[in-house]
């Protein structure tokens, strides 16, 4: 890990912002849930995980109370995980399909995880002060990773978080709505990839491949949320697999199946 990764990791892990957050993510590992009352709960910030070299960033919203709240590492432990780390296995992004705890093996590729809050908070929902607060560190994470190209951001805060970075960074993102080939596109994505996935993961991946015009940054935010963040992780590897210069921008969200 680059020193930069390891001295910004230990300052998220020993973070006392926001005493809303540290009281509920406390709270919630003494109590435990009955599932996991035999568990160490984590109870802290928990850090980004993956590969400092990464090309591909996917920016969550924030930790799972019962989830990387008690184990210590993102999308891990809880159904989201169970969710989304097959998807990235079957993509080539990870070693495995299963992330059960910090001590499991599990190591990315190419892909690096973070998220919006680094703390639990209750009912999902951290309050606008609180991301605020840790916004500085996503700052830096995104400023030290210097080989992303395609960001999948996993609903409305996370794609927020993703476009105010960009604003405190004196750079914009665009979307030219007027534009017919952006709008081609989009529905070309729409209606002919969605509908493939249901059938077959392969064939729609070749399908992306052979599209073209895409528009620089792509807004999907279709209601059918058990396809969405299949759909976005297929752009996002399909674009980074292809060497694209220019930084994409992918939205959807990970449903708790």
């Amino acid at each position: 890990m680059p020193a930069w990764l390891d001295q910004l990791n230990r300052e998220v892990v020993a973070c006392t912002r926001c005493p809303r957050l540290v009281e509920y993510r406390e709270k919630v590992a003494r109590e435990k849930r009955r599932a996991y009352l035999g568990c160490d709960y984590w109870g802290k910030p928990v850090p980004g995980f993956g590969d400092p070299n990464a090309r591909v960033l996917v920016l969550g919203l924030a930790p799972g109370a019962h989830g990387s709240n008690r184990t210590g590492r993102p999308f891990t432990g809880d159904a989201s995980g169970k969710f989304m780390y097959p998807i990235l296995f079957e993509a080539g992004f990870s070693n495995q399909s299963t992330a059960i705890d910090c001590a499991d093996g599990l190591e990315l590729r190419n892909l690096y995880i973070t998220a919006a809050a680094r703390c639990a908070p209750p009912d999902n929902k951290p309050l606008p002060q609180e991301l605020a607060n840790c916004a500085p560190y996503l700052d830096r994470e995104m400023d030290g990773l210097k080989n992303l190209k395609v960001v999948v951001a996993l609903g409305r805060i996370g794609f927020e978080a993703y476009l105010n970075y960009l604003k405190r960074r004196g750079q914009s993102w665009r979307e030219d709505q007027s534009n017919q080939d952006v709008r081609h596109s989009r529905n070309r994505i729409r209606h002919e990839l969605l509908p493939l996935l249901q059938r077959d993961y392969k064939k729609a991946a070749d399908r992306l491949a052979e599209l073209e015009n895409l528009p620089t940054c792509l807004e999907m935010m279709d209601k059918q949320p058990n396809m969405v963040a299949e759909h976005d992780l297929l752009v996002a590897s399909v674009k980074a697999a292809q060497g694209h210069t220019e930084r994409w921008l992918i939205v959807g969200t990970v449903v708790d199946r």
